[in-house]
């Protein structure tokens, strides 16, 4: 069977479960994503070791993606309770609100649909299979799951403890297909399987994003890059303000809600900056700074345009200075990715600003930017964070992973 083959047969697989999953129970739902949390506890010394020769294989792998491909007793763990914090969540499924009466005595109201099939291209994180399983299950869709070569072993140890827990509870493994093939071509044929896929959503770096937006033939929930911002206002807590610049930056280099650059106001940077970037040194963090930061601090490297422009997903922070609350927003305009942004400020009037007019997927008060994250928002992990304004936007938990549909009930209306 050739990969055009493969992936229509995959295609069909996953259309006929959907149509099983679509009236399954919740209750059952549940047990199937209790059941996959168990394997997962059960298989994790397998896990691990089906890890370790991905990492062994990806030696020349960059660093943010060795970090990213890696799983350890944490990261397990994690999975095992994104799972479980799926179960404790109510269904969406099947929800009706905005049920009104309309003057000809019919009602009109909405009701919560899945999406149907749903095709998710990912590299390096292998914990991208057990969160996007989870979560497809839950809302009811079927799903391909197509991850990364240098994960490949890691993802076949995952997809095995997912099709055993399906088995246990009746579902079919169908439901729930990670594609075998490392082959490049398996991607392209997904994006096209419009007979049979409904919705593609890829995470990874922005070539494999442009490819899918560009190519695809099936609508595409896009997470772009992730140059998120930190901007201390002059009306900031000094000691907050230190604390959260540094976890924004230091907590996880590798990660899209990872600050990138650093925005400060110019009366206070004398006071801060020393001492932040003492603190950013010590962690091996490379600081590229404006002319102004430069000047303060000359030990540091002057930052070049293409800097405010680039998500590192590494140990290096651009840092500017800027006059007040316009300017810093106004640069977050000019360069932000509309993934994340974050204020820091006593000040609950700039705050609101700040609110209000960064158009950000997440816009945060007072808060590290590592927060922008489904498992962190009470999602039960997530698919992706979609940078997109349609058809969902942020962490793209249950809700985001369904549609809504009409309904009327009536009582032998008829239109006059």
């Amino acid at each position: 069977m050739n990969i055009q083959e493969y992936m229509q047969e995959l295609g069909k697989q996953a259309r006929t479960a959907a149509k099983v999953l679509a009236r399954t129970q919740s209750s059952v739902k549940n047990k199937a994503l209790e059941a996959i949390a168990q394997q997962l506890e059960q298989q994790h010394d397998q896990l691990l070791s089906a890890n370790a020769k991905d990492l062994e294989a990806g030696q020349n792998l960059a660093a943010a993606l060795r970090d990213r491909l890696a799983l350890n007793d944490s990261r397990i763990s994690s999975m095992i309770e994104g799972l479980r914090q799926m179960i404790a969540l109510p269904d969406p499924v099947g929800e009706i609100t905005d049920l009104k009466y309309q003057p000809s005595g019919i009602q009109v109201g909405k009701m919560r649909v899945p999406l149907g099939v749903v095709g998710i291209i990912y590299e390096s994180r292998p914990n991208v299979t057990a969160d996007a399983a989870g979560l497809c299950l839950k809302s009811g869709n079927a799903t391909i799951l197509r991850g990364g070569s240098e994960a490949i072993h890691s993802n076949q140890a995952i997809a095995q403890c997912i099709q055993t827990g399906l088995a246990e509870v009746g579902l079919p493994k169908s439901l729930i297909q990670v594609v075998e093939t490392t082959d490049r071509a398996a991607v392209g044929e997904l994006i096209r399987l419009s007979k049979y896929v409904d919705v593609i959503i890829p995470r990874g770096g922005k070539g494999l994003i442009d490819r899918n937006t560009q190519e695809a033939n099936v609508p595409v929930i896009k997470h772009l890059d992730g140059i998120c911002h930190t901007y201390i206002d002059d009306k900031a807590d000094y000691d907050k303000a230190i604390a959260i610049a540094y976890n924004a930056k230091t907590q996880r280099y590798g990660t899209c809600n990872t600050m990138e650059t650093l925005l400060i106001e110019e009366t206070i940077a004398k006071k801060i900056l020393p001492k932040l970037v003492e603190k950013y040194q010590e962690a091996g963090v490379e600081i590229r700074g404006c002319q102004l930061t430069y000047n303060l601090l000359p030990n540091i490297q002057l930052a070049t345009d293409e800097d405010w422009d680039t998500e590192y997903l590494a140990a290096i922070l651009s840092i500017k200075m800027v006059k007040n609350l316009d300017e810093a927003m106004e640069h977050i305009r000019l360069h932000s990715s509309q993934h994340t942004d974050a204020i820091i400020t006593e000040d609950w009037s700039r705050a609101r600003r700040f609110l209000n007019e960064v158009d950000s997927s997440s816009v945060m008060v007072n808060t590290s930017t590592r927060f922008a994250d489904g498992f962190e928002y009470g999602l039960g992990a997530e698919i992706g964070i979609s940078t997109d304004k349609f058809h969902a936007r942020g962490p793209v938990g249950l809700e985001g992973l369904t549609s809504q549909k009409y309904i009327v009930l009536g009582d032998g209306q008829i239109r006059q």
